[in-house]
């Protein structure tokens, strides 16, 4: 039991060290990302409000209106 506490609270487990590290590096990775997709949203916005058009303007809606279904 001694040793069971005091490996508890001794040191810590490298290969827990090592995935967290290997985590938090995730982390920045996916944040930088976002970052990254967030600033080419906002310049495709621009351009498209740039142009006077807004994505579903360019949508051709021809569709036919759906009728009810008979039951």
């Amino acid at each position: 039991m001694a040793k069971a506490l005091l490996g508890y609270v001794g040191g810590s487990d490298p290969r827990l060290l090592a995935e967290m590290r290997r985590l938090q590096q995730r982390v920045q990775d996916l944040e930088s990302e976002l970052v990254r997709i967030q600033s080419e949203n906002d310049a495709l916005n621009a351009a498209a409000a740039q142009h006077g058009e807004s994505l579903l303007d360019s949508i051709d809606l021809d569709v036919p209106q759906a009728e009810p279904a008979l039951t």
